[in-house]
């Protein structure tokens, strides 16, 4: 057909050179697909941990603050890419996975690593920002729930984490947007996400430069509509507060 041949006279190192499209299209829809269960599985993965992290940074204890200040320092001053090769070569090289395929491209074996590596560190960013969001209920809040015979822990289970988790909204969907192109790193072991799409396309065609555009323009397509929706959410749930 004719928009099939619309990009063939293009050189292989041209951005529009699309002309593999028509065959290879179905890579790239799977890939965004992977990308997104990716990105998905590992921030609901991170929330339970990083909410334990939270909770332990704000502790009189020093043993337990501690312990999350190094486990939060560790997974933000390495690289994930290091994370993620340390867990895939390391942790899972003694829990053996089956290899099993689901949806038609999910390879287990390999997703739930990633999912597991990408929690991991993004558990380091959200016990953060559930700390800020818990810093950010007022004080009083606590002293009322108290002066009501609740417990330190009723009062915060009831009182004080359902206004931090209100907070936080928008900075866990922001987390999201940003583990959809950190998930780009899991292209290196093999999983079949996006960025993992374009690479297996451009070697197959010798194309070496549309595919990632390709690519480029799929990630700006999902994060900046996502990205405005938050930002009028967040200006929405302001106003709510207002009144």
């Amino acid at each position: 057909m004719w928009w099939s041949n619309l990009f063939a006279d293009m050189s292989p190192a041209s951005f529009f050179n699309f002309s593999f499209l028509p065959k290879y299209g179905l890579f790239f829809i799977q890939g965004i697909e992977y990308t997104l269960l990716l990105a998905v599985f590992a921030v609901l993965l991170a929330v339970v941990p990083a909410l334990l992290l939270a909770l332990m940074r704000l502790s009189k204890n020093r043993l337990i603050r501690g312990l999350s200040g190094a486990y939060i320092a560790v997974f933000r001053s390495t690289p994930l890419l290091v994370q993620l090769s340390i867990i895939y070569f390391g942790l899972f090289s003694v829990i053996s996975i089956p290899r099993i395929t689901v949806l038609g491209f999910v390879d287990i074996s390999r997703f739930i690593p990633g999912v597991v590596a990408l929690a991991l560190n993004s558990s380091a960013y959200v016990a953060e920002i559930f700390r800020a969001g818990i810093l950010a209920v007022d004080a009083g809040q606590m002293e009322a729930a108290r002066s009501l015979g609740l417990s330190k822990w009723s009062s915060m289970q009831l009182v004080v984490l359902p206004q931090a988790i209100k907070n936080v909204l928008p900075a866990l969907a922001n987390e999201i947007i940003t583990m959809v192109k950190e998930s780009s790193i899991c292209s290196m072991l093999g999983m079949a996400e996006l960025m993992f799409a374009a690479k297996a396309v451009a070697s197959a065609t010798y194309i070496t430069l549309a595919p990632y555009t390709i690519a480029a323009l799929i990630y700006f397509c999902i994060n900046y509509p996502a990205s405005k929706g938050i930002e009028a959410i967040e200006r929405r749930m302001r106003r709510g507060d207002k009144q």
